[in-house]
């Protein structure tokens, strides 16, 4: 298998901590820092959250205007994405940020589950979400904690109401979601094949399952995410280092399947991406 791989780093996220692992990247010249080590360890994707001063999440969209002209700066090339999650806003809040075009834009399609929680997408808050990647052109990645947001983002695409090519990533897992196991992964990869085989895929495992994951999906020819938002541990006796560290262990995986690990450059062609110049 020659196919270049796309590792996504998640380099902050809404949940973790300092208090759970100091390298956690809080403020914005930390989250810059981080994600220059983990493009130098083979990402190409940078996820990115933004945080207010006491770790709480945010919306700012002038921290995230400041993350992406860092971004730009010291990683000259590498994909930008802004996440739309639920917890770092409510309603349109979540969107705030898209005016600033970055490459790409995580998008949740279905409600579900979370371990104390409901993660809420409503219909209504998915188009307006949808229609304003499509005005400013960015591609979504669509984040799947479950089979339904699978078949929902491939309708939606069918429907041409998702930007660009599809991605799917399926995030295994968030405790009430979608589960860690191999025969519904190999079951995800079997529909993304057969119902959307021009699409690429992702997966991303949440915990001690991260490597899990990352393995499937490279040796299953898709792209995979890592990252302290998903993972603060390379065991259970040892926290990550770095986020680019979480990144040189998917590219070691890369190497054991014989995968080139995707420069920026490949991972635009990929995905349909501009170019930067």
């Amino acid at each position: 298998m020659t196919k270049p791989c796309i590792l996504c780093c998640a380099i902050t996220g809404s949940v973790p901590t300092k208090a759970a692992n100091p390298a956690v990247p809080i403020s914005v010249s930390e989250q810059i820092e981080s994600s220059h080590a983990a493009v130098e360890a083979g990402a190409s994707i940078i996820h990115a959250h933004v945080r207010n001063e006491d770790e709480t999440p945010s919306s700012n969209p002038e921290k995230f205007a400041r993350l992406k002209e860092g971004l730009e700066t010291h990683c000259p090339g590498v994909i930008i994405q802004f996440s739309t999650g639920g917890r770092s806003g409510a309603g349109k809040e979540r969107g705030g940020m898209l005016s600033l075009a970055p490459d790409m834009a995580s998008l949740s399609v279905g409600s579900n589950n979370f371990p104390t929680r409901v993660y809420e997408n409503p219909p209504e808050l998915i188009a307006w979400l949808a229609s304003e990647m499509r005005q400013y052109r960015i591609t979504p990645e669509v984040e799947a904690f479950d089979l339904s947001h699978i078949l929902q983002a491939i309708r939606m695409h069918r429907d041409g109401l998702l930007f660009g090519k599809l991605y799917v990533q399926f995030v295994m897992g968030v405790k009430n979601a979608m589960p860690v196991d191999r025969e519904v992964f190999d079951f995800y990869v079997k529909i993304m094949r057969e119902r959307a085989p021009e699409a690429e895929w992702c997966a991303a495992g949440i915990g001690a399952a991260q490597i899990d994951v990352n393995e499937w999906a490279i040796a299953a020819g898709g792209h995979t995410r890592a990252g302290l938002e998903d993972n603060v541990r390379l065991d259970r006796d040892t926290l990550a280092p770095s986020n680019a560290a979480l990144i040189a262990r998917a590219a070691v995986l890369c190497e054991k399947y014989e995968r080139p690990v995707a420069t920026p450059a490949q991972a635009r062609e990929i995905l349909g991406l501009d170019l930067v110049q």
